[in-house]
Order: structure tokens, then C-alpha cells, then sequence
């Protein structure tokens, strides 16, 4: 079995400006730079028969490059407990269009849909135990924080392990975006 998300990953020249963000909220478990993504779908557990149909299924996807604007932050959690801070990514069409290509590619192959709604976010920190007051502190401290926009031009195949020190992430296939004409 291997454990499967189709995400966007983040430029290495931009990471620098999120991991000066990670600082300040104790309990915070910081996303290490180069794992830094934007998760379009997460897929889960697959055998490897599937796994190949995935990769195949991607590979036929077809969508245009665009820009991408990532700004704001926020947190998830349940009754009042942060259990996620993020960075936002601007609700482009093309980023909704290209997200919807791949649902749509994975459902036809018999996938269950996903049932949450889209929210294009970066995660850069998990939480245990933060308190309140210092993950309120620190979404005040960088309330205006935005990225310079950057050019997607490709999408990418991700399997994840879980290992002592956190997931560790590797990219088993890249997809090419299409160029305009």
C-alpha cells in the first residue's frame, strides 16, 4: 500500500518567506520547507494496481498554467482549539478548474468524491496544546503577510510515509500545465 495527494508544490525560492513566519506559537509543529504544498486532492491508501491507474489517470489531465497568489492566514481546528495554521491561496479560476479536472479524473476511475470543500491553503504548522492566546498573537503578528505571485505550471503526484520525525514526502510523477499559444 502507498499513500497518495496530488498537490502544487511551493517554489523553493518562495519557501524562505513562509519559514519566516514559523516562529512564535509554542506546541507548533513547523512543515519543513520541502514539503510545503497545496494539497488538491488527498487520495489515501492505494494497492499498486491502482497506484498505476492514478499516475495514468493524472497524465491525461488537461489544464492551462496560471498564476497563483497566496496571502492571508488562518487556522482550523474544533471548539476553539487550533489544531492547523495555514496560508491562504488567492480562489483563482483556473486553481478551482484545475482542482475539479483532477477530482474528476480520480471519480472516473471509481475514487469516492471528496466530501469537504475545496479551501486552497498551504499548511505550515500542526498544533498541540498551543494556547489560544499565543495562535492569536501570532495570526494578528502577520495578518498582512502575502507572497509575490508565481507561475503553476505543473501539478504533482505525491506518496507520503510517516516516519518518527514527521511525513515525509516524495513526488512520484509531475504533471505539465499547458502554456498558452
Amino acid at each position: 500500500m502507498i499513500r497518495l495527494f496530488v498537490a502544487l508544490a511551493l517554489p523553493e525560492r518562495l519557501r524562505p518567506w513562509i519559514q519566516g513566519l514559523q516562529a512564535g506559537v509554542p506546541g507548533a509543529k513547523w512543515a519543513s520547507p520541502e514539503n510545503l504544498h497545496l494539497t488538491l486532492r488527498f487520495i489515501g491508501n492505494v494497492d499498486g494496481r491502482l497506484f498505476a491507474d492514478i499516475m495514468d489517470a493524472l497524465a491525461a489531465v488537461r489544464s492551462p498554467a496560471f498564476d497563483l497568489q497566496l496571502g492571508g492566514l488562518g487556522k482550523f481546528g474544533e471548539r476553539g482549539r487550533a489544531e492547523s495554521l495555514w496560508v491562504g491561496a488567492d480562489r483563482s479560476e483556473p486553481l478551482t478548474r484545475l482542482q475539479g479536472k483532477v477530482e474528476g479524473a480520480l471519480q472516473r476511475l471509481g475514487l469516492d468524491p471528496e466530501h469537504r470543500k475545496f479551501l486552497p491553503h498551504l499548511t505550515v504548522a500542526r498544533l498541540k496544546g498551543a494556547p489560544s492566546g499565543r495562535v492569536a498573537d501570532w495570526l494578528t503578528a502577520h495578518s498582512s503577510f502575502a507572497l509575490p505571485p508565481f507561475r503553476v505550471d505543473r501539478f504533482t503526484l505525491f506518496s507520503s510515509y510517516l516516519a518518527r520525525e514527521g511525513a515525509i514526502y516524495r513526488a512520484e510523477a509531475e504533471y505539465p500545465l499547458m502554456e498558452a499559444a
